[in-house]
Formats: C-alpha cells, structure tokens, sequence
C-alpha cells in the first residue's frame, strides 16, 4: 500500500528573501529581487540585471576551511538545508540514517570553479588550477554535503533536467516515501550561475530580457504584452520530507501533505514548448494525487515571460482544466525572484507551499497589460489573502521538453 508524503521542514535562500517568512513576505508584498547586478565583469555584458541573493556573505556562514571545499551553489543548498532541518526539528536515530536520503536538482552546479578553472588554463596558462576543483564543481556536491552532514544513508540523487531539475528531485523524493524506499528525505535545488560565460550563453539565446526603462526591478513580466525575456536568478530551496505516519508520531508540524507528482516529456524540440506534453504532467499528476481538476485552487506557473513559453503554458492550463481554468488563480512568482534555472522549481514550489500554509496568493507583478493570448486570472500585481485554498500546483517546463507538476494540499489524519 502506497504511504502518504507530509511535508515538515522548509529552508531557502532567495533574491527575495533568506528565510520562508521573509521569502514569502516579500512575495506577497510583490517586491522584486530583480536589480542591476554587482559583478566584476558587468561592463562585458550586455544585459546586466538578474536575481543575485542580497548581502550573501559566505564566512557569516562557514569557515575558511570549510569554504576551500565548497562552491556557491553547494553553500546555498546547505544553509537552506540548514533552515529545513530546524525547521523539522529533524533527529535520526543512527538505526534510521540507511532510511534517509537526499535528492537535490541543478542545472550548472558549480559553475564559477568551472569558469574559474578554464580562465586559468586557456587564458593565463597557468600550470594547475585548484587541486578540489572537480570535487567543486560536480553537479552532485550539494547533495553529496547534504548526505554528509546529516548522515544520510540512503539515495543520495542529483538531477540535471535544466529548469525542471528541483521540481523533479522532489518528485522523486516523494516516490522514494511513498513506495517505501525511504522514510524521510531532503529534496530541493540549488543554483549559482550569474557567471560572466553563463551570463554570455545566455545573451548569445536571446532568451534574456531586457532592463526595463524606468525600473530594473520591472523588467520581468510574465504573460504581459509587452514582455520579452527571463532573467536569470540564483539560491536554494530545500524541504524535509517524511512518511506521514512517522511525522505524526513525532509530533511534528506539517506543512501539506505532497500529495501528486509526474514528469513527462514533449518529445517535440529541444527549446520550443508544446503544451501538450505539459498537459499530460498535469494530467498525471492530478491522477497520481487522485484529484479532480476542480480541486486545485491556486497554480504557481512556471511563467518564465518569454512569449512562447507563457502562451503554450496558458494552452495546457486551459486543456487540463477545461472551464476551471478561467476561475483558477495562476500567478508566476519569477517576476519577483526570477528565473533560478536548476532550483527553480523548488523555490516556486516553497512559494506555493506556504500560499497553502497561509491562504494567501502572492501576484504576478509588472503585468499592466495581459498579452491577448494569455486570458487567464494571473494575480496581477497585487496578491490575494484569506482565500480558501485546499490543494495548488506548481509546474515547471524546461528546455528538452521536460515538464515536472507537483500538488500539495492540506493535510487531514484521516
């Protein structure tokens, strides 16, 4: 018989804020993280805005010693971890460690020691580079510190599906529970890559918006008219995990119950969406969940504000939820927090979470002016309190045309 997944630990680090109080504040307060990024290299790029977490200052958080051994994204994954725990008020008894694990989503991973790396062989000629830079830099090392820390025994995954990575770690985080791999597990996502070669690969796709005019802060606008890009973002979202029956044995506090999950494919093109193959996740993940589309009552989009992206989303929104869709809230939080690539769906995740948590939507923000193909109730720029939400969504789409869904809903020990 298939377990039930509760939720008891939330952790981030975020443009937006360093904490899941703070974080979702600001979501709702629509505050942007979005702003002129403080760079070495700022003058070589032409766009120049991005999500960097604020003030970060990585020896507030480890040693000097500490810090030789890991990279940015891996310090993110570990302070969010961190807050989870906590959070939980996790313990593992050493008989209950081979029963944990960890499963944590990335695109690039450690891309600076990369970048770092290549400067020093192709463009000084140096001799040797740093002696840990693979242990740095492979995709794995966030959640390989996570195992370590926490010593947990178990599956210990790293997805790289680009922006569905998280959504995808948490997914399958979740069948490990449910199907009785593992009774409790961290899963989330972490990234770093405002690097100067991330940055030009990126501008090299024009896929990039521009800085808005008057407010750089603005310059992310999903499912506006007027829209023309993402913008890149960086940090972590982690969550703890467990099987329900041993979280109520414990008395810990439960957030949601993760309650539907499926990743499908597009199959079609290796950048253009299709909203077929993201109308099937839906679809799956509603049936996984054994819900029906009216029950769901709030969609964190993916909603990057590209102009593709954001009309196919819209028409996979409509084919899965049939009229339900023009009376369903959806709402892209990336106009605040932008787009964090491989952690990307597990901070809009967080988002939707605590929207359960607190009946709260937090809005589209910079959308004055709806795109006529995107018709839909996006929230925009002001969010919504005390509304009665019992299960939400969150998708996540990403370039090779795999779609991640996730549903929680509220929690009953029925």
């Amino acid at each position: 018989m298939a377990r039930r997944v509760v939720i008891t630990g939330l952790g981030i680090l975020s443009p937006v804020g360093k904490n899941p109080d703070e974080f979702f504040g600001n979501l709702m307060a629509g505050h942007s993280g979005i702003r002129r990024l403080q760079l070495p290299f700022i003058d070589k790029l032409d766009i120049r805005i991005g999500a960097q977490v604020p003030d970060f200052n990585p020896a507030d958080h480890f040693s000097k010693i500490k810090l030789s051994g890991i990279e940015r994204f891996s310090q993110f994954a570990l302070i969010a971890a961190a807050q989870a725990v906590a959070d939980a008020k996790l313990e593992l008894a050493p008989h209950e460690h081979p029963r944990a694990g960890v499963f944590m989503g990335t695109g690039l991973g450690g891309a600076s020691t990369l970048e770092e790396g290549y400067e020093q062989v192709f463009l000084r000629n140096e001799p040797r580079i740093k002696p840990l830079s693979v242990l740095l830099s492979m995709n794995n090392a966030a959640a390989s510190h996570l195992s370590l820390a926490y010593k947990l025994q178990g599956a210990n995954v790293t997805y790289s599906t680009a922006c569905a990575s998280s959504a995808i770690a948490i997914g399958e985080a979740y069948r490990q529970i449910k199907h009785g791999y593992a009774d409790v597990m961290l899963a989330g996502g972490a990234e770093a890559m405002l690097t100067f070669g991330a940055m030009k690969a990126w501008e090299a796709l024009r896929t990039l918006a521009t800085e808005d005019a008057n407010d750089p802060g603005a310059s992310c606008k999903p499912f506006a008219k007027d829209r023309n890009g993402l913008v890149l973002g960086e940090g972590a979202a982690v969550f703890v995990l467990e099987d329900a029956e041993r979280a109520l044995a414990r008395g810990a506090t439960i957030y949601a119950e993760l309650a539907g999950y499926d990743c499908a494919s597009d199959a079609s093109h290796i950048t253009k969406p299709d909203s077929a193959g993201q109308t099937r996740a839906i679809l799956n993940a509603l049936r996984d969940a054994g819900m029906q589309p009216e029950e769901i009552h709030y969609i964190n989009a993916h909603g990057t504000a590209t102009h593709a992206g954001d009309i196919e989303e819209t028409r996979a929104i409509k084919a899965a939820f049939g009229e339900h869709a023009y009376r369903l809230p959806v709402s892209s939080t990336k106009s605040m927090h932008g787009h964090v690539m491989g952690a990307t769906g597990a901070v809009e995740f967080m988002a939707s979470v605590l929207a359960l948590q607190q009946r709260a939507i937090p809005p589209t923000i910079n959308l004055h002016q709806p795109d006529p193909e995107c018709d839909l109730d996006y929230v925009p720029n002001v969010g919504r309190r005390d509304v009665p939400l019992n299960a939400v969504m969150s998708n996540s789409f990403a370039f090779g045309g795999t779609n991640a869904v996730l549903i929680a809903r509220r929690f009953d020990d029925r």
